[in-house]
């Protein structure tokens, strides 16, 4: 079997430092539950590090290009837990209405139903 790269290398050896540590959690979004099989933990690194033999090159390239952009803007398990390369930990994601941002054409609903609220002044045609 081919070397892999020193890249490849390092990203295999953060995802083993998750599961060591009990961080690493499977399925997307980490939603599937901890990881708790040594082999498990070895698919989802090969898989993130775009080394395993079971994708194609494409999907090797796609997964491993992911992992790349979660690696820089500090979205890893490792890199949350010991605040390093400017991670902040999760926030919690609020599904309100508030938060969401709103169409163009939404938004203007919005105020024309604030404008014709009762109790508010029309504004005035002339």
């Amino acid at each position: 079997m081919a070397k892999s790269t020193r890249r490849k290398r390092k990203t295999t050896g953060r995802v083993m430092h998750e599961f060591k540590h009990g961080e690493l959690r499977s399925g997307r979004g980490g939603k599937g539950g901890k990881v708790k099989s040594r082999k498990q933990a070895i698919a989802i690194a090969m898989s993130e590090a775009g080394t395993s033999r079971r994708n194609s090159k494409a999907k090797n390239r796609r997964n491993f290009r992911r992992t790349r952009a979660k690696e820089r803007a500090g979205r890893t398990a490792q890199q949350e837990r010991e605040h390093r390369f400017g991670a902040s930990p999760r926030k919690a994601k609020t599904h309100g209405a508030e938060h969401r941002r709103r169409s163009a054409g939404a938004a203007k609903a919005a105020r024309t139903r604030k404008r014709h609220a009762p109790g508010r002044r029309k504004s005035r045609k002339r």
